[in-house]
């Protein structure tokens, strides 16, 4: 890997496009490399997690509404279309990539990425493969698109934090499956970095999408990055240009988004000929809520299992979480959000509110996308005094461990004190989700079908979960005609009130 200075220009300065950040991930996009056999392996372990959290959301309202919008749009005229999970017809690929990225984020239950800034690079993987089957592309060019995403959104991830000026996380976004999508096509290194620098400014929003009431727009925010992605990409391979340099310019993303004119960043890229494996240091759910709750969830199961005593509120004074600043800050007390502890709260607003998940958890022994998040599971009286009882503070050490580079000591969990009426305390740590590579029980191939069984059981016949864990683990030799096997079809009705379309 190689770093990239990256800071503001005046106008008078002048920064060759060369030497630009979005000519340099562009650049990377450009080359055609094959993949390793172990992030060839991944690309399909997270194609199958994505239409695994996919299937357990077909029913739920934004992605009826969002799959609605799609089927009323025709294939247009320059392929044979794309596929829409829970749809049998294709459907325009930039309108199949908005239908299934709200799928596939609707449950928060997908991979991740946490750094200098949050990232699903999973996201990336509805826009790339909507391009792919409408183009007629095959596997194998599937997957190099998938993993330049990756590679792209992991790397602007660790040096690049948005979310310090409140700007929501799907700006990598845009930029990433952008690129994915020209190495996809094979496109030249100049219309790939005019598709970046139109999707960075089309995605640029504030994070209010994930701050107090959490609304439905959660789920579609990186499906419409995915969207513009697709349709930057379209308008650079027309001749149609963006605007210059995008990061660095005196008005550009920096100097008015992000750390202003006096910012500096170092973006790591690979170098040429350099295997891009960034999706190797990605993770992925065992549980549906934020990740930065997955360690907390397995913790709070084994305390309540092994000191039953401990779901009953009135045996607890206060239980804190000492943990990473991210960690309070956005899913804890730090954020000052009273949402976080109301039980009539939206599902959204609950899966950011790491004192409710702590507390379900350590009283059911368990964690489930549905039951508990249910309002009657939100509302139980012995539950919202427990809650209540339930906080974070930041924990400089764990802060230091969420952001180290070391991936043997990157930590997403914390240490947490419980005080009890009788006077003594429970005191225990958990660095990593029990899913986590480095966790008690690492997800590997087996996992991941299993959480696809799991998710699709009662949702789709057994006859297509077998077919699409068939194709999708064919990845590489799939061809053109067969690329549209990566969907996952069934009876969904897609009724919704009128809308324009």
């Amino acid at each position: 890997m190689k770093l990239h200075p990256v800071r503001t220009y005046r106008s008078d300065e002048h920064l060759a496009r060369e030497d630009q950040l979005a000519w340099k991930i562009a650049a990377v996009a450009s080359e055609q490399l094959e993949p390793t056999t172990e992030v060839t392996d991944m690309v399909i372990n997270r194609i199958i997690d994505n239409a695994a959290v996919a299937a357990a959301s077909l029913t739920r309202a934004p992605v009826v509404s969002a799959r609605a919008q799609a089927a009323a749009h025709p294939v247009s005229r320059n392929g044979s279309g794309s596929t829409v999970f829970g749809n049998a017809e294709p459907t325009s690929p930039e309108w199949a990539a908005w239908a299934n990225g709200v799928a596939v984020r609707e449950l928060d239950f997908h991979d991740t990425f946490l750094a200098a800034d949050y990232s699903h690079p999973g996201d990336n993987i509805p826009a790339i493969t909507a391009v792919a089957q409408h183009l007629g592309r095959s596997g194998a060019e599937l997957l190099r698109g998938i993993v330049t995403g990756y590679e792209i959104q992991v790397d602007l991830v660790k040096a690049i934090s948005l979310h310090k000026h409140k700007i929501d996380h799907v700006a990598h976004l845009g930029p990433s499956a952008a690129a994915g999508i020209g190495t996809l096509l094979n496109l030249p290194t100049e219309v790939i970095f005019h598709a970046i620098g139109q999707a960075l400014h089309t995605t640029t929003a504030t994070r209010q999408s994930r701050k107090g009431e959490i609304s439905t727009w959660k789920a579609h925010a990186p499906a419409f990055a995915g969207k513009m992605a697709v349709e930057a990409v379209d308008r650079a391979m027309r001749g149609q240009t963006s605007p210059t340099p995008i990061y660095e310019g005196e008005d550009g993303v920096i100097a008015w988004l992000l750390d202003g004119p006096d910012g500096r960043y170092e973006v790591p890229l690979p170098e040429a000929g350099e295997a891009r494996v960034a999706i190797l240091d990605t993770y992925t759910k065992e549980h549906s809520a934020e990740y930065q709750a997955q360690a907390w969830i397995d913790l709070a199961r084994r305390l309540g299992n092994e000191h039953p005593a401990l779901r009953d509120p009135a045996n607890i004074v206060r239980a804190v979480l000492h943990t990473s600043h991210h960690t309070h800050y956005v899913i804890g007390s730090g954020a000052n959000d009273p949402q976080k502890y109301d039980p009539t709260a939206s599902r959204e607003t609950l899966d950011h509110s790491i004192p409710y998940i702590f507390t379900v958890a350590l009283q059911d022994g368990e964690w489930h996308h549905e039951r508990s998040y249910a309002p009657e599971r939100a509302g139980r009286a012995d539950t919202v005094e427990l809650w209540n009882k339930v906080t974070t503070v930041e924990d400089a050490e764990w802060t230091r461990r969420y952001h180290s580079l070391d991936i043997t000591e990157k930590a997403f969990g914390g240490r947490v004190e419980i005080e009890l009426t009788d006077g003594s305390r429970v005191v225990e740590e958990i660095a990593v989700a029990d899913a986590h590579p480095l966790g008690a029980r690492p997800f590997a191939r087996a996992q991941y079908v299993q959480k696809f069984r799991e998710l699709a059981d009662g949702v789709l016949a057994s006859a297509e979960i077998e077919r699409f864990l068939d194709t999708a683990q064919r990845l590489p030799e799939l061809s053109a005609a067969e690329l549209g096997g990566l969907t996952i079809n069934g009876d969904f009705p897609a009724v919704t009130a009128k809308g324009i379309f």
